[in-house]
């Protein structure tokens, strides 16, 4: 059961959402997805993230957002026989003993939501069950990993899309947030997180990554961090390299942290500067690490495929996770241990969500919370002495 999967958005570039014109039951050249390797890769359940740019502004993230959770709900409409939609546990579990790829949606950033809790909501009923509360950048109500600090972690406000989501039983997902946000995140809480694509910060100094010190948080909160495979996320050395580009783009004039331009750069960037190149072994050291410093019950896998154009060797496509896994039990990893990273930890931060969603769902309804009064109340009057 993998966190993270941008397959839908490279269809969006590859098709512009015409799925007429693609096979997904027969390899499809320029992607990491199809159906045969992810039998190959014995994948049985994905959460398919409906990603829009965090580039784009509020009304149209939220329309381009809705499009891809139809463009994903459209995918597994045709192909039955091999994907069925999951909104619970449940679902999953039931669809895993069929035989099919349990899919679930989980939308990348809060730009997705405009700052309407009401907007948080409509994505729950048409099947989100994940926010990542960040991309690259931050949104009013939460810094991210890769920009400016702005609010510190998170807003009143914030705190009040975290409890929301838990009251939904939506997963928060603190994959893209800076460590402010992850701190505030794990303060307000009332159910169990998740990292859906991220790695050790200690093995690989990316802010993507999660400190040892969110990671010792994990069995408090009973929450999982499914480590990712992104080259600048598990090779200090890629990461090196990823910061000679931005300071390239800086130099050209062009914002490193825009999606875009970042991936447009990049190839020309490689033929004068060739980039190193990340292993398999590099992964499972991340894999180790998130056991060693947090326990086995809280680590998963979140590999980010069609998300990016730089995985590891022997990790290029969906196709690759038995090789972790033997890597794994080469390491000395049972086969109880690889099953609860595998799938185990993250069906159980499942359960424990749904379960606190029916609590806290008992004691309190809908947040009519909005970003304009709540955080304006939170701030000192304009003549406050500091």
């Amino acid at each position: 059961m993998d966190g993270h999967n941008d397959l839908a958005w490279a269809l969006r570039e590859k098709t512009a959402r015409n799925l007429d014109l693609i096979d997904l039951a027969a390899p499809v050249t320029g992607t990491h997805t199809d159906l045969p390797r992810l039998a190959s890769g014995g994948v049985g359940a994905q959460f398919w993230s409906v990603f829009v740019p965090a580039e784009m502004p509020g009304g149209a993230a939220v329309t381009a957002t809705i499009e891809q959770i139809d463009l994903v709900r459209e995918m597994i409409r045709r192909y039955p026989a091999a994907l069925e939609l999951a909104l619970t546990v449940a679902d999953v579990e039931w669809i895993l003993a069929a035989g099919k790829v349990a899919s679930l949606l989980g939308a990348e950033g809060g730009h997705s939501i405009a700052c309407s809790l009401s907007v948080l909501r409509a994505l729950h009923a048409l099947g989100v069950r994940y926010l990542t509360l960040t991309h690259n950048r931050n949104v009013p109500w939460a810094d991210s990993a890769t920009d400016e600090p702005a609010a510190g972690g998170l807003t009143a406000f914030g705190r009040e899309v975290v409890g929301e989501m838990q009251r939904l039983g939506m997963l928060v997902d603190l994959s893209h947030v800076s460590a402010g946000t992850m701190r505030d995140a794990f303060d307000a809480a009332e159910a169990p997180v998740i990292f859906s694509h991220s790695s050790a910060r200690a093995l690989c100094d990316h802010p993507r990554n999660v400190p040892d010190d969110m990671l010792a948080r994990l069995p408090g909160n009973g929450g999982v961090c499914m480590v990712t495979f992104v080259s600048g996320f598990v090779s200090q050395a890629c990461r090196d390299w990823e910061l000679q580009l931005a300071a390239e783009m800086e130099r050209r004039g062009l914002d490193h942290k825009d999606y875009a331009s970042r991936k447009q750069l990049r190839p020309e960037w490689a033929t004068v500067h060739p980039r190193p190149a990340a292993t398999l072994s590099q992964v499972a050291d991340h894999v180790d690490h998130v056991r060693e410093v947090a326990g086995v019950e809280y680590v998963g896998i979140g590999g980010d495929y069609d998300g990016t154009d730089q995985l590891p060797d022997g990790l290029q496509d969906v196709s690759c996770y038995p090789a972790l896994i033997a890597e794994l039990l080469d390491r000395g990893w049972s086969d109880a241990d690889c099953g609860r990273l595998a799938s185990g930890n993250i069906l159980r931060v499942m359960h424990e969500a749904q379960a606190a969603s029916e609590a806290i769902s008992g004691r309190r309804g809908p947040s009519q919370a909005r970003i304009e009064d709540v955080d304006r109340a939170a701030q000192p009057p304009a003549d406050a002495v500091s």
